[in-house]
């Protein structure tokens, strides 16, 4: 198998962001039980000790019957940004604070997840841009 080569300088990171939104609306659900439902497939779960979080398209939320209350945006950060690397969610969760976005971060094993207001994804990512560029000449 061969090694992946994933990144960590901040300056790097940050100037390769590549935002990409992704289509659709997207909602958190929680299944108290920890059983996943039939015929949902979420692009993130995480069990906690109240249930499983699952974050899935909102159709598949809907009809699956489960409840939400936030509906997001997801955007993927397209640089393959190294688990330890430091200061990546600090600095785009400043600058989305900043725009007054909120966020929620996921990082896979390739590349880190936002899920932001589904009315605002492209606020983000024009922010998202926008940090990429001053990174770029700063």
């Amino acid at each position: 198998m061969v090694p992946v080569t994933a990144e960590s300088d901040l300056r790097v990171l940050l100037s390769e962001l590549s935002p990409e939104p992704h289509p659709g609306r997207y909602v958190y659900v929680t299944v108290p039980d920890g059983a996943l439902p039939a015929a949902v497939a979420p692009v993130v779960t995480v069990r906690e000790s109240e249930g499983l979080t699952l974050v899935l398209p909102e159709a598949e939320a809907a009809a699956a019957g489960l409840t939400y209350t936030y509906v997001a945006g997801w955007i993927t950060l397209r640089v393959h940004s190294a688990l330890e690397a430091v200061g990546l969610t600090a600095a785009v969760s400043l600058a989305l604070t900043d725009a007054g976005i909120s966020c929620n971060v996921v990082a896979g094993f390739h590349h880190d997840h936002l899920f932001v207001p589904h009315g605002r994804v492209d606020d983000a990512v024009a922010v998202l841009e926008r940090l990429a560029a001053e990174s770029r000449t700063g």
